[in-house]
């Protein structure tokens, strides 16, 4: 561990493919914290399996969200990537947080009441507790910074609830967290620009390892004659042209903002530039992510080194945690 260096911890959901709303506001962004931050990323299964969790495709859906990792230029030589039910830790040092997290702090979680809403038939205790649970996995490692979207900021607000908790009655042990906030870049929907891209929804997401033929197709549905006040571009084309001025070149954008102010623009040609342009932006990400699933012997032993290294901060933060509080 470079105990020069402040740490970052992260966690994603193998919940399936992987999207450019997700490269954009996590997966970009942790391959450049990794060479400023000791840092380290995880597969969060345990939270995945709140949801709706098919037994049978959680494994693959696991190794696929280490593979995407690696595959967009995270290196385990710069930190440490590990599967969270592979350190026991988590866990156990959730179950200790819930004996001093207050009911009221964790029925105020907005997240809680959305997810609620999206799975009726499934509202289960760890979906309340989910939270406590992502206190421990952020305390553990004794993280300087999260990085967080808006939606997750309620829940690091909390994880420093806990903490200050923590210390007040055991003695002070555990320090603030930060959340490390990058310019918001939200991804909509190509077929309702309204909301953002979402697993939930395959036909209106372009996923990064989709190969350029489907991506050309998912394009070709994105809507364009939304509403929109007098002068203003309609939702639908702004996010077209977001698409094209995060992925595709500034002669591209330009020639095409020009055609839209002239009124000459034709949307078939938009789409299939920005097709292309997105398709080219990943090639190298899709030819590294091919490779890398046909060697799954180096993804396992970089899990195992990653869950060695992880498990000895984890652990000795549990002794700590157990010491103050009593336990033998």
């Amino acid at each position: 561990m470079h105990m020069n260096k402040e740490v970052i911890v992260s966690g994603i959901q193998p919940t399936g493919d992987m999207h450019l709303g997700n490269y954009l506001g996590a997966l970009k962004d942790f391959v450049d914290l990794q060479n400023k931050f000791e840092c380290y990323f995880f597969i969060a299964d345990l939270h995945s399996i709140t949801g709706d969790n098919d037994p049978q495709e959680k494994p693959k859906q696991i190794i696929d969200a280490v593979e995407t990792l690696l595959a967009v230029g995270l290196d385990p030589k710069k930190c440490t990537i590990f599967i969270q039910s592979h350190i026991p830790a988590h866990t156990e040092l959730a179950w200790i947080f819930n004996t001093i997290t207050p009911m009221g702090e964790l029925e105020r979680m907005t997240q809680y009441k959305d997810k609620s809403g999206k799975q009726k038939n499934n509202i289960n205790v760890g979906l309340f507790d989910y939270p406590v649970l992502q206190a421990a996995d952020i305390l553990l490692y004794h993280a300087n910074f999260v990085p967080v979207g808006a939606d997750q900021v309620q829940h690091l607000e909390l994880t420093n609830v806990i903490a200050r908790k923590f210390n007040n009655k055991y003695g002070e042990y555990f320090h603030e967290i930060k959340p490390y906030i990058q310019k918001p870049l939200r991804i909509m929907s190509l077929t309702n620009p309204e909301r953002k891209m979402s697993k939930s929804e395959p036909a209106s997401t372009i996923n990064i390892f989709d190969e350029p033929e489907i991506i050309k197709k998912k394009l070709a549905k994105a809507v364009t004659a939304t509403d929109a006040p007098q002068g203003q571009m309609p939702k639908g084309v702004a996010n077209l042209f977001s698409l094209l001025e995060m992925f595709g070149s500034m002669n591209t954008l330009h020639k095409f903002k020009k055609e839209y102010d002239h009124g000459t623009i034709k949307y078939s040609e938009l789409k299939n530039a920005i097709a292309e342009e997105i398709a080219n932006y990943f090639a190298e990400i899709r030819q590294a992510k091919s490779k890398i699933s046909g060697n799954k012997k180096d993804t396992y032993l970089i899990l195992e080194q990653g869950a060695a290294k992880a498990g000895n901060v984890a652990s000795r933060t549990l002794r700590a945690v157990k010491e103050k509080i009593g336990l033998i």
